[in-house]
């Protein structure tokens, strides 16, 4: 039984708690420009806009007042989770691998039965116009495609069209080159169907960034039920072997990042300078990966993040990897000053 005094206090509170809920009142608004003026309030203070510009097929065209970068409520994406998003890079002003963001992001809506209400080649306009009109030099620009707005039905029979939304984000990153801590995530992977394509279905995502976070590493690492690696939740994870060889976990059942595949091509030139044995899309278990002499994540914003201790055990020499770092290189260089084939000007006004 419960402590009188205990529960004699948590009865007042409560009576204290409902006569306060009593007293709360709900504001309505009375006009859109009386909610507009509201909405503008978040704003008035931000010397500088996160999010310089968004687009919305909704609305057709560009908005530049962060106070109207909103979707609809009913949109199926937001009460269903019914959507795909990707990621394009910008820096120095040129979009960095947006056609093969653009291909993944097509995929991985066939993958979820939605349509798009654009070709590949107006997506691709629409997103480098986009970009031109933040005025944005160096961010990320995402975007994602909806069932689209209609009803609150699981069906999206109801919904009309389907959606297309893009916001850029006014994102300082750079390459980075120190270490950080890695832990085994516990919260169960997305099945392959899922984890393939890139959907807003994030929350066991973010359940284990939490985790790590908890942790004090920077983030988790999924291990499939077979006992393989298998991905971070926001990233790719690369080993390099005692034996010098560069091996990343197999696509088959995790999503195939964009600049975990550029590594794979760019890596050859290490070995071919006789730094790197050879270049690797394998299986590997949880026991050969902590016996690797280096370990590091791959995604878009880092490009390449060394790993020196995982579950509080060194990586190596728990040090950043001299490989590691060449591989960071490759695809830092390839990124600022690579191809045309790779990066796209944007035209500013």
């Amino acid at each position: 039984m419960g402590n009188p005094t205990e529960s004699s206090a948590s009865s007042k509170k409560s009576t204290a708690e409902v006569e306060n809920d009593a007293d709360f009142r709900v504001h309505v608004f009375s006009s859109s420009s009386e909610l507009l003026e509201k909405l503008h309030e978040r704003w008035s203070s931000v010397e500088k806009l996160p999010y310089p510009a968004m687009y919305s097929s909704i609305y057709g065209g560009i908005i530049l007042d962060p106070a109207m970068m909103v979707i609809p409520i009913d949109d199926h994406m937001v009460h269903r989770g019914h959507g795909v998003f990707d990621t394009a890079i910008i820096l120095n002003g040129y979009l960095y691998e947006l056609d093969v963001h653009l291909d993944r992001f097509l995929r991985s809506a066939s993958k979820a039965k939605i349509s798009s209400p654009f070709s590949k080649s107006t997506l691709r306009s629409i997103l480098i116009q986009l970009t031109a009109a933040s005025k944005c030099k160096k961010g990320t620009l995402r975007y994602w495609l909806s069932a689209g707005p209609g009803d609150f039905l699981l069906s999206s029979s109801g919904c009309p069209t389907s959606a297309f939304y893009a916001v850029v984000i006014d994102q300082e990153f750079s390459q980075c080159k120190e270490g950080v801590k890695a832990v085994t995530s516990s919260v169960p992977m997305k099945p392959p169907l899922f984890a393939t394509m890139k959907n807003v279905n994030y929350l066991p995502n973010v359940l284990s960034i939490m985790e790590a976070e908890e942790k004090g590493a920077f983030a988790a690492i999924w291990v499939d039920e077979a006992g393989y690696i298998a991905e971070g939740p926001h990233v790719n994870v690369a080993f390099i072997t005692q034996e010098k060889e560069l091996i990343m976990p197999s696509f088959d059942n995790i999503l195939r990042g964009c600049t975990a595949k550029r590594l794979l091509e760019l890596a050859p030139k290490l070995v071919d300078q006789g730094l790197l044995k050879g270049v690797t899309n394998k299986n590997l278990t949880v026991e050969e990966a902590k016996a690797s002499a280096e370990m590091m994540f791959v995604g878009s914003t880092l490009p390449v993040l060394p790993i020196i201790a995982w579950d509080d055990q060194p990586i190596g020499d728990g040090r950043v990897g001299e490989l590691t770092m060449k591989l960071s290189d490759l695809l830092w260089d390839d990124m600022v000053a690579g191809p045309d084939t790779q990066r796209i000007a944007v035209p500013y006004v």
